[in-house]
Order: C-alpha cells, then sequence, then structure tokens
C-alpha cells in the first residue's frame, strides 16, 4: 500500500517506520526541510529506543522516502495520516489545530479518488466532520473518506506500542475506510480482535477520554500519597493494595511529582474545554489538572524543607531532566518549574540526563550546569534530587555518591532508591509518601504476636516497580 504520512515528529515518524518495516511504501512529509534533509541523511530528531535500528535497515529505508513537497507525495497516495501536532492553545487551553487544517488545505488539489485522509494526531470530537467538509468545500467533485486512528504510543516503548498495542481504534463512516485501515494493520500483524472499529466522533473522544483517566489515577496516587506522609502509612503499601484490585490494576498507581510530557496535560485541558463547550463539565478532569499543578510547584517546596527551609547559596544536583525515563521529551517535564524555582530561590544546579541535555538547554535556565555522568552533576553538591526515573539512577553507586557530594542528602521524586541502602550508605534519604517501600512478600500473618505489639512490622525489602509511562 502506498501511504503518507504528513508530519515527522514522534507519532509521524514511529508510524512511518512500522508501516515500512511491514512492507509498505511511506512518504514522510514535513514543511522543516532541514528536519527532512537530516533525515535523507539517516539522522533521527527524536531520541526513541528501537526507532533507530528500524530506520537503518536496508530494506526499511528502501520503502520510505522523506520530502517537503506534500502534494507530490499524496498524489500517489491510497491512504494519509495526518500526524502533526495539536497543541494547547495559550489563549484559552483549547488544541491549536491550525497544523491540521493547513496540512489539509495543502494536500486537497493533489489527493487522488479514492484518498482516504486519516487523522493519527489527537483532535477533539468534531474534527473529523470538519475535515471532511473542507474538503468538500475545496474538491467538490472529489471522491474521498475522512477516517480517525488515534494513536496510544508511550514515549520510551513507541516502538513495542505500535507492534504489540492493546487496542486499535479505528472511526470511518463507511464501510470502505474501515476496511482499508483494517487490512493495513492485520498486514502489521495485529489480531483483528484488537481491533475497534467505530464512528469517528467516538474514536476521536476515546483518546482524550483514555489519556483523562490515565492522569486522573496519577493524580490520584499523588494526592494519596502525601496523606500517607502526614498519617505515617506507607504508600508502597498503599498503592500494592491498591493495585491487586483487578478492577483497579497496578499500572500509574506510582507517586512521582506530577505528569507532564506531550499527551497527558494538552489532552486533560483540551478535554475540560470540549466538555465546556458541549456543556458537560468535565469536574473530575478540571481537578485533576489543579492537583498536577499544585503538585509541580510543591517540589520546590519540599526540597527547601528537606534542607532546614534556606537554599540560597545551595548547589543541588538534578537528575533526570525529561517528562520521564527512555525519552528526550522535555514537554512539560517537571524538571522546568522545579529548575526556575531553585534558581530563583538561589540555587547553583549542576544537572544530568541520559539522554536530554541537549533539549533542556533550550528550556532550563540558562545558569544551569550541564554534566556528563550523575557523579559529576554531584561533585560538590549540598541536595541530591532524582527527578527522573532513568535505570541507571536506581543503580547508582552510593558510596562514590556520597565521596563525592559536600551534603550527604538525597530527595528521591520517583522512589527509584532503596532507602535502607541509602541510609546505610550514610544518606539522609527523603522520599515520597513517607516509609513508602513494602515488602516483595505479602505481610506476615495476624497473630497475637503482632497484635500485642505496639512495634510496627520492618519493612526488610523494596518492593520492584510498577510500570508507569504516558
Amino acid at each position: 500500500m502506498r501511504i503518507a504520512v504528513i508530519g515527522t515528529g514522534y507519532v509521524g515518524l514511529v508510524s512511518a517506520a512500522c508501516f515500512a518495516q511491514a512492507g509498505h511504501q511511506i512518504s514522510c512529509v514535513d514543511v522543516d526541510a532541514l528536519k527532512i534533509a537530516r533525515l535523507e541523511n539517516g539522522e533521527i530528531p527524536i531520541y526513541e529506543p528501537g526507532l533507530a535500528e528500524i530506520l537503518a535497515n536496508k530494506n526499511v529505508r528502501r520503502r520510505l522516502a522523506f520530502t517537503s513537497n506534500a502534494a507530490a507525495a499524496v498524489s500517489m497516495a491510497e491512504l494519509i495520516f495526518l500526524a502533526v501536532g495539536t497543541p494547547s492553545r495559550t489563549s484559552d487551553g483549547h488544541a491549536d489545530l491550525s497544523q491540521i487544517f493547513a496540512a489539509v488545505e495543502g494536500i486537497s488539489q493533489a489527493l487522488r479518488p479514492g484518498a482516504i485522509v486519516t487523522t493519527k494526531s489527537t483532535v477533539p470530537v468534531g474534527t473529523g466532520d470538519e475535515i471532511d467538509n473542507l474538503l468538500r468545500s475545496l474538491r467538490p467533485d472529489l471522491d474521498f473518506d475522512v477516517a480517525s486512528n488515534p494513536e496510544f504510543l508511550r514515549a520510551g516503548s513507541a516502538m513495542d506500542d505500535f507492534m504489540r498495542p492493546d487496542r486499535v481504534v479505528i472511526g470511518a463512516s463507511c464501510d470502505r475506510a474501515a476496511a482499508v485501515l483494517t487490512s493495513l494493520y492485520r498486514s502489521v500483524g495485529i489480531a483483528r480482535s484488537q481491533i475497534l472499529v467505530t464512528d469517528l466522533r467516538s474514536a476521536e473522544l476515546i483518546k482524550y477520554a483514555a489519556n483523562g483517566l490515565l492522569a486522573t489515577k496519577i493524580a490520584f496516587i499523588n494526592e494519596i500519597s502525601d496523606l500517607c506522609e502526614r498519617v505515617n502509612a506507607r504508600i508502597g503499601d498503599v498503592a500494592r493494595g491498591i493495585g491487586l484490585d483487578r478492577r483497579i490494576g497496578a499500572q500509574y498507581l506510582e507517586p512521582g511529582p506530577g505528569f507532564g510530557g506531550s499527551c497527558f496535560p494538552k489532552d486533560a485541558r483540551a478535554l475540560a474545554k470540549i466538555g465546556e463547550d458541549h456543556e458537560a463539565p468535565m469536574r473530575i478532569v478540571e481537578a485533576v489538572l489543579a492537583s498536577n499543578d499544585a503538585r509541580k510547584r510543591s517540589m520546590a517546596r519540599k526540597i527547601a524543607r528537606a534542607y532546614g527551609g534556606r537554599l540560597r547559596g545551595t548547589t543541588v544536583a538534578l537528575l533526570g531532566l525529561s517528562f520521564k525515563a527512555e525519552t528526550d521529551d522535555m514537554r512539560e517535564s517537571v524538571s522546568i518549574p522545579l529548575a526556575h524555582a531553585l534558581v530563583d530561590a538561589g540555587c547553583l544546579l549542576q544537572a544530568y540526563d541520559p539522554v536530554a541535555n541537549d533539549c533542556a538547554r533550550a528550556v532550563l535556565p540558562t545558569s544551569v550546569s550541564y554534566c556528563a555522568s550523575a557523579l559529576e552533576a554531584a561533585e560538590g553538591a549540598d541536595i541530591v534530587v532524582i527527578v527522573t526515573e532513568w535505570s541507571e539512577f536506581r543503580d547508582l553507586d552510593l558510596g562514590r555518591l556520597k565521596v563525592a557530594v559536600r551534603t550527604p542528602l538525597i530527595i528521591d521524586l520517583r522512589n527509584i532508591l532503596e532507602e535502607k541502602k541509602a541510609r546505610l550508605c550514610g544518606f539522609t534519604y527523603v522520599g515520597l509518601g513517607g516509609s513508602r517501600a513494602p515488602s516483595r512478600n505479602m505481610a506476615p500473618p495476624v497473630t497475637s504476636r503482632w497484635l500485642n505489639s505496639k512495634r510496627r512490622p520492618v519493612n526488610s525489602s523494596s518492593e520492584s516497580r510498577m510500570t508507569a509511562a504516558e
């Protein structure tokens, strides 16, 4: 099948690579000529595990073309995917659809009869109908279809999510478009039972509803974490006790400094605006957004309290800058408001991220010093703050870290270190949710010995980490 993908960002590039790997001919289109030139030279503009390897495959490369000429690309394509950005409008929080409609107008005159224009970008309910109306006004005699195929790719595991998805959602107003898209995903190796075919508007809403619910779980466990600290409960045990309920599940029940990235914040804001526009207020989602914003702002205060209140003149090592591990994406990362707040408080920042140092320079304060390793960032630091849950931070050599720092204080905003081990190495350890790490095994049986004892059972080890991703 000949396919044109409009937009070579995160979604477009991953989708194009996977479709090409399945044997389809793909034309990747972008208005950024410099990005197209880099892609033609084999440079990958984003960091995503596994993507570079697929794009380096000779057979895949033969099936991929990169161009800024949208008309030429779509003139031969049976299927066109719109994978351009739909960021939040700064004025009101609505999804900005200007790139979507500009792309539609740009390709309209070159569309071949029978073309299927499909949105992969996350768009508000009714956008597919607007695209249909726009195309009919521009090409009244053209036979075409409009469909919706929202993406559910998580940064850091996008390749696996594409090839082994929980579900593929196809929204179409006619059987032909649904059949073509179903056949495409079957060719990738996805079972028919995993493909949900529905109408355009339902498909558009599914993406927003899914991200709204996941954001709610994150905000909820973060607030429960705060409550654990106040009542001397253990967030690890509480999260495990909740997650063992099959109706709830364990994923997205890891406390952290607040969600960020390209999806959850903007999609939650857009969902709230959609509800407002249609007189169906999304009160829960609005509360989630407020809770998450407050959570991010509170992290600098948490650090100040742990250090004793006064931060001016202190050196802080920030370990991890991207919004989550396994990506260089800095969009709405907690490291941005955190770094600005710490600099405003008079701190000197030494930062390190395994892949996001370069991306961070554009959004963090200019005074931040960037380091080549965690140990270098910790050199002479008064406070070490773990911001992102990179696996290499779980395996830090705490003995060497203790030698490097000026003051042995670790503030773990991801709860990835073993508290007992950190304390044995001489660190003051501050995590989230109080004494939070549960044991691997079930709690000891309740006997008269435990009932009569005022001593709490000792936590012997840390629980393996639950998966949490956007």
